[in-house]
């Protein structure tokens, strides 16, 4: 299956794939330390990011394990890129994908990520037929934890010290939800 519904429109924002005019956009925020310290990998490169928005850029495949479609996350009213979300297919079998966001810093706190994520899970269950979406988030990343919790997710699991980023373990919550327990 391709995802035909895009872009996908909230009351302030226009989720959309990346362009190759974006990728300043997002090299602005995945080159940041403080950003890429919850995404399990250093900062981006400039190049890295060229990279990535040429990967995404057609990415709209929703078939097999390991497909993702990675959104643009863009105000409705300004231009340029504030932050992406993605969706991962954990299982296609068990209907079962991964969720997560990037926000610029200088645009967090005004509920951005929060709009985006709802949007992009509600086009998971109604649209793709997901029946548990996920996601995975370091214990220190306080923002994604309550944002899990105001989109209706429940704790499900906390690994202690399960990931190594350079030379620190990290530990992370599992949070997931089922298509009613969303708040929409």
């Amino acid at each position: 299956m391709h995802v035909t519904s895009l872009p996908v429109t909230t009351d302030r924002l226009v989720l959309r794939l990346f362009t190759p005019d974006d990728v300043d956009d997002m090299y602005a925020y995945q080159g940041l330390e403080s950003v890429a310290r919850y995404l399990y990998r250093p900062p981006r490169t400039r190049e890295g990011c060229e990279e990535a928005v040429a990967r995404n850029a057609a990415a709209t495949r929703w078939e097999e394990d390991g497909d993702a479609l990675t959104l643009a996350m863009c105000r409705r009213t300004e231009p340029g890129v504030i932050g992406e979300v993605v969706l991962k297919c954990a299982s296609a079998y068990a209907r079962q994908a991964e969720i997560g966001w990037i926000l610029s810093p200088g645009h967090e706190g005004r509920g951005y990520a929060t709009e985006a994520a709802r949007a992009l899970a509600a086009m998971a269950y109604d649209q793709l037929g997901v029946h548990r979406l996920f996601a995975r988030i370091d214990v220190e990343n306080t923002g994604s934890t309550r944002l899990c919790e105001r989109l209706g997710m429940r704790r499900e699991a906390h690994l202690i010290e399960n990931d190594l980023d350079g030379t620190r373990w990290g530990s992370e919550y599992i949070y997931a939800s089922l298509p009613h327990e969303l708040k929409r």
